[in-house]
């Protein structure tokens, strides 16, 4: 007799799985969570009165290559704030209130303690940004994946009120732009990261850098930094007319998605530290600078775009949330011979 075991899926395995996670998955709950684990959808009861003209905003992604330092270092609690990060960060910069999150889990076998470990990430990036895990899924596929390596992806679900959403249709020339730091390389540019320090540089997650306070493997995994909350509070207190997420394409792609036409921006590179990963990365690899602002955040990872007259204000609100920060540069005139990001020194 064949069983399902015989062919790779060990459902007992499932069973303890979902078992073992309840308690992190009911630690993220809000008062609108209306089921508990374990049913055919995740049910959310929304507020709408709260609302002048409520909006729904969703989002999806992944950690991308991140996950292959996971299983290099064998820690895997953290890898699940990036994917939460990934997702909220992408609906907050509407000025969204992050709701609720769904993840999936894919792996060739179910180790069940490595994966309760990446649900406590997805539960602990959960409550940074005010959203509850109301479900998921967990599939597990023989042959898909090389032993001990599984992927995931996450989806995100949130609201504003129509009149109160972000869109940067009233950014205009003279206006300031605000950066607040990055944790580090964050989820993006991870394949070329790992090209440089382990296929070009020979190092190893436990190589020592001059540049660098910790092994490398400890620097690249660092989680993402979620905004969600800080933009909220922001939100609260001043005028903001454009959020830009600072994901892959750094800088000089995601900065212009939230741009109206008319206008361009001027960053003044000197203005912020750049961590010391990225100089490290760009100087072992012979990176152009260019092309590093083209795939890494360099240290930025939200931009604010405030009237001049609020930005120091702004930026010591965003201080006192946690969120160090500094005027990157400003808003001027678009022209057809200047990129849409122009840096100076």
């Amino acid at each position: 007799m064949t069983t399902y075991r015989d062919a790779g899926v060990d459902i007992d395995a499932g069973d303890e799985f979902v078992d073992r996670i309840k308690p992190l998955v009911r630690s993220t709950f809000r008062p609108e969570v209306l089921a508990d684990l374990g049913g055919f959808g995740g049910l959310f009861r929304l507020q709408a009165k709260k609302y002048d003209d409520p909006v729904l905003v969703s989002g999806t992604d992944g950690v991308g290559t991140k996950l292959k330092i996971a299983f290099m270092m064998d820690q895997h609690d953290t890898v699940g704030i990036d994917l939460v990060a990934m997702c909220v960060n992408d609906i907050a910069v509407s000025g969204a209130e992050p709701l609720f999150f769904l993840d999936y889990f894919a792996t060739g076998k179910l180790a069940v303690p490595k994966a309760q470990q990446v649900v406590k990430g997805i539960a602990e990036g959960c409550r940074q940004a005010g959203c509850a895990l109301i479900g998921g899924e967990t599939a597990e596929m023989p042959s898909m994946y090389a032993d001990g390596e599984y992927d995931l992806a996450g989806f995100a679900v949130g609201v504003v009120d129509k009149s109160k959403i972000i869109d940067g249709l009233s950014i205009k020339p003279g206006d300031a732009v605000i950066g607040l730091a990055s944790t580090g390389l964050h989820s993006n540019g991870y394949s070329l990261a790992r090209r440089v320090f382990f296929d070009k540089a020979k190092l190893t997650v436990a190589s020592t850098l001059p540049e660098l306070d910790r092994p490398l493997g400890e620097v690249l995994l660092t989680p993402t930094r979620i905004y969600a909350k800080q933009i909220l509070a922001l939100l609260q207190e001043f005028t903001i007319k454009g959020i830009a997420h600072i994901t892959g394409g750094g800088i000089t792609e995601n900065l212009p998605r939230v741009f109206p036409d008319g206008v361009r921006a001027r960053i003044n590179r000197k203005a912020w530290i750049i961590p010391p990963v990225f100089q490290a990365l760009g100087k072992l690899g012979q990176v152009d600078r260019e092309e590093m602002y083209r795939v890494f955040n360099m240290g930025i990872g939200l931009i604010l775009v405030v009237p001049a007259n609020s930005a120091s204000a702004v930026l010591a609100k965003a201080a006192a949330l946690g969120d160090r920060g500094w005027q990157i540069g400003e808003i001027v005139a678009s022209s057809e011979s200047q990129p849409e990001v122009e840096y100076v020194e």
